[in-house]
């Protein structure tokens, strides 16, 4: 390239000054009325996690299999998940009367369902905790 033509393109380029360095010990200003940094932790601590959803798969396999949750067996499933989830598990296995679930408790989402004529010689793999209800 012509240095003459460098020349010329940099003499067009605005430079912006970097904003002003604070004194050390001096805390970041929060713009008023936005949420502080520990109000939003608390909030999202204390927030309740998502209810469990059904993959298609689950849904399918409930359907055709005539099994049906009520609000309680639902409420139920939700509170397990939660427990697993503080105990560190991940995909785990719910078992609850005559229906198993495979639940992934990262996800929050039931991946598939056994009915107990399903259950049976059946081998459940990929998951690292299981729960009775």
């Amino acid at each position: 390239m012509d240095p003459n033509e460098i020349a010329r393109i940099e003499t067009q380029r605005t430079v912006v000054p970097p904003p002003a360095a604070r004194p050390a010990g001096t805390p970041v200003q929060i713009p008023p009325g936005s949420e502080s940094f520990r109000a939003a932790f608390d909030r999202a601590a204390t927030a309740s996690p998502a209810p469990l959803r059904f993959s298609a798969h689950a849904a399918a396999r409930l359907q055709s299999r005539n099994i049906t949750l009520s609000n309680d067996d639902l409420a139920r499933l939700n509170a397990m998940a939660q427990k697993a989830a503080d105990k560190g598990a991940k995909q785990s296995l719910f078992v609850m009367r005559d229906v198993a679930m495979v639940v992934s408790i990262k996800n929050r989402t039931v991946i598939t369902a056994v009915d107990r004529d399903s259950m049976k010689e059946n081998v459940f793999t990929n998951i690292d905790s299981a729960a009775l209800l």
